[in-house]
């Protein structure tokens, strides 16, 4: 909200304002992709002479079709043909007439809404713009361009199945290490109409290097101290526009630091700095997909998110007294964070009484008497009542889908439940177990938290099946209904025919702090296939389970680990399946392996340990593989280069099917089906012998 009766918005790469008393609309902005360069000249400051791009009047960006006015339409002329098949189009048909003149419609009611004369054209080339906002004042303008790297190649996903017949190849994503684009941050001063690039040389630690380089002392040796990549999220503003902080990441994401932004001068003024050796993140601090979580107390203190501690626990920041205060600690995160109308009181969402269990508290803002509101053990999805007197949740349990209640919002007070739509009478016939949830001592002392589904008296079969759940950071030993819905009811028929299944939230599961997100950093398949193997011992010493009758599956995340389990542990899992794995973390994305294993060529160590591919010689047991082959995050060609090398070994207890319609998710009823299947076959037959 801009002055209260204003309301800000974007639309068409610009910024637009609407007053909510008149309906009058005005344009804010007047940002072009002009041949002209964003960037202001001298130092990181432009004014009306050359900087930011091209400060004199000049005219809108293109409108819409060609111009079909001019000379005859004859192939004679220069692009005739093509003039002329357009104007062929637009007689034939009457929707391309009616598109035509909707474009014409917009561009001129755009055009109309200008302020006037008055706006300066701000061209960015061909960069694209990001985070465009205005300050509480409208004197201030950010954006942040993002220049695309110059080459950089992606993946091809073949599709197979098609309306036409043909394979049809599906553009896809970049692979880690490849070129990133470059990020600027701007300030356009309204007032003073000059545009300002933020230099980042002040920030503190910009050219440091991380520790792993000196695992490589020749290749590093000359390594010179240049300003890393950062991107820059905000600013966050105050209400009264007197102060605004941004949040700064370093494109290698070892740091986060929240600065003070001038506006009028563009220059950045240090206030936090989270430094991760491995890579930040957790819960409101962003990374990892999460979002970091800035906002305003009052018009001097605003809050975040920090793993400072350990955990993602709740700060204040007081500009007034450059002081920090923790409002929350302990070996607990902090999952969301709402501040109340008044912004007397935070309204916390945390998991303090157990890692799998959710609760609704509030706060007063300074961090003192902290009340729970919620009190039934599971997850919690909560929306307060315009006036928070009330409050809405979807609520769920460990057999119980999500459903919908209401509450008084303060504490003792009786949920009310609204809806009862998620089981249908068939799901209520079966009796869904509600697993155990326990927790182990790994090897190296740390508890390590899973769910365990026990068969009924008389009929244990003395075999056991480890599920592993995907994405690494996710948590699937909780109290709440799980979002593997398809195989906690794969586990339930396991159990049924005698299995006993141990579910783990290994090391980099989500829930349990920073020790436990980033305990894979440099080594995927090392300590977070510890915690499996340690699973494994423990179903045999307190369990019961004949050591040679484990096997273990897993989707994605758990699809490498079973890979990773069948290869170089073989003596503990006697059969696996591996669903849609990664097998080579040099061909996955950027984003999630560059945190966890830097770069190929920066850091060949980490990933020759980490890739299943370099231990297939050590299959002895039998493997089966499922896979998407129109998967667009873990590429069909990951098994396929796994498949040729298993060849090459002359491995010949393995399979692979392929599922010619499926991305990385299933969607069709019968890919469920028949990768079920054989999942169920494997394990009958190698650990029932």
């Amino acid at each position: 909200m801009l002055k209260d009766e204003w309301l800000v918005y974007t639309r068409s790469q610009n910024l637009y304002g609407w007053n909510t008393k008149t309906g009058a609309t005005i344009q804010l902005t007047n940002i072009t992709r002009s041949a002209e360069s964003a960037a202001p000249a001298g130092g990181g400051q432009g004014g009306r002479g050359g900087g930011g791009g091209n400060f004199g009047g000049g005219n809108r960006g293109g409108g819409g079709g060609g111009n079909f006015g001019g000379p005859p339409r004859t192939a004679a002329t220069e692009g005739g043909q093509d003039q002329w098949l357009q104007q062929e189009q637009q007689d034939l048909f009457n929707v391309l007439r009616d598109r035509k003149l909707k474009r014409e419609q917009r561009d001129a009611f755009l055009k109309s809404h200008r302020d006037g004369d008055t706006l300066r054209t701000i061209g960015i080339g061909d960069k694209t713009i990001q985070g465009l906002q205005i300050s509480p004042d409208a004197r201030f303008v950010s954006y942040r361009l993002y220049q695309a790297p110059a080459s950089q190649k992606g993946t091809i996903v073949p599709d197979y199945v098609t309306e036409s017949g043909y394979t049809t190849d599906i553009p896809g994503r970049t692979k880690v290490g490849a070129p990133l684009g470059r990020y600027d941050f701007y300030v356009y001063d309204r007032t003073r109409d000059t545009v300002m690039l933020v230099a980042i040389d002040s920030i503190p630690g910009i050219t440091d290097a991380p520790d792993y380089v000196k695992d490589y002392p020749k290749k590093f040796a000359n390594r010179r101290a240049v300003p890393r990549g950062v991107l820059i999220s905000g600013p966050y503003w105050n209400e009264e526009g007197s102060y605004a902080v941004v949040d700064i990441r370093s494109q290698d994401n070892k740091d986060r630091w929240i600065m003070q932004l001038d506006a009028a001068t563009g220059k950045l003024l240090p206030l936090d700095r989270q430094r991760d050796e491995a890579w930040v993140g957790g819960p409101g601090v962003g990374g990892g997909g999460f979002g970091s979580r800035i906002n305003w107390i009052n018009d001097h203190t605003f809050y975040f998110q920090s793993e400072a501690s350990g955990y993602s626990h709740l700060y204040s920041y007081d500009l007034n007294t450059h002081t920090k205060t923790a409002l929350t600690s302990g070996k607990y995160e902090v999952q969301s964070v709402e501040l109340s109308r008044n912004k007397q009181m935070f309204y916390l969402v945390t998991n303090e009484e157990h890692p799998g269990k959710q609760n609704w508290y509030r706060m007063k803002v300074d961090g003192t008497k902290k009340e729970k509101i919620t009190t039934m053990d599971g997850g919690y999805e909560v929306n307060m009542s315009p006036d928070e007197k009330w409050i809405a949740y979807r609520y769920s349990y460990s057999n119980k889908p999500w459903e919908l209640y209401v509450q008084e919002n303060a504490p003792g007070k009786k949920p009310v439940q609204v809806t009862n739509l998620a089981m249908s009478s068939e799901f209520k016939q079966y009796p869904w177990r509600d697993p155990e949830v326990i927790s182990f001592p790994a090897r190296d002392g740390q508890p390590v938290y899973a769910r365990i589904y026990q068969p009924a008296n008389g009929k244990k079969n003395n075999a056991a099946v480890l599920f592993v759940h995907g994405a690494g950071y996710l948590q699937n030993v909780h109290y709440w209904w799980s979002s593997y819905f398809r195989e906690y009811m794969f586990n339930n028929l396991l159990t049924d025919l005698g299995y006993t299944v141990l579910d783990i939230d290994y090391r980099a599961s989500s829930g349990y702090g920073r020790d436990w997100r980033t305990g894979i950093y440099r080594f995927m398949g090392g300590k977070d296939l510890e915690d499996h193997v340690d699973g494994a011992k423990l179903l045999v010493d307190k369990y019961g389970i004949d050591p040679n009758r484990i096997g273990l599956y897993g989707g994605s995340y758990g699809g490498f680990i079973t890979l990773m389990a069948l290869f170089t542990t073989p003596d503990v899992f006697k059969a696996g399946a591996a669903l849609r794995p990664v097998t080579d973390w040099a061909h996955y994305n950027h984003g999630y392996t560059s945190n966890i294993l830097n770069e190929p060529y920066n850091d060949s160590l980490a990933y020759a340990k980490s890739s299943p591919i370099n231990y297939a010689a050590g299959l002895k047991n039998h493997l089966l593989i499922c896979h998407g082959m129109v998967d667009v995050n873990v590429n069909f060609q990951d098994v396929v280069r796994l498949q040729q090398k298993l060849i090459e070994l002359g491995k010949d207890n393995w399979e692979l099917a392929a599922y010619p319609v499926e991305d990385h998710g299933f969607v069709e009823p019968s890919s469920w089906t028949d990768e079920y299947k054989r999942i169920l076959k494997l394990f009958n037959t190698n650990l029932l012998k």
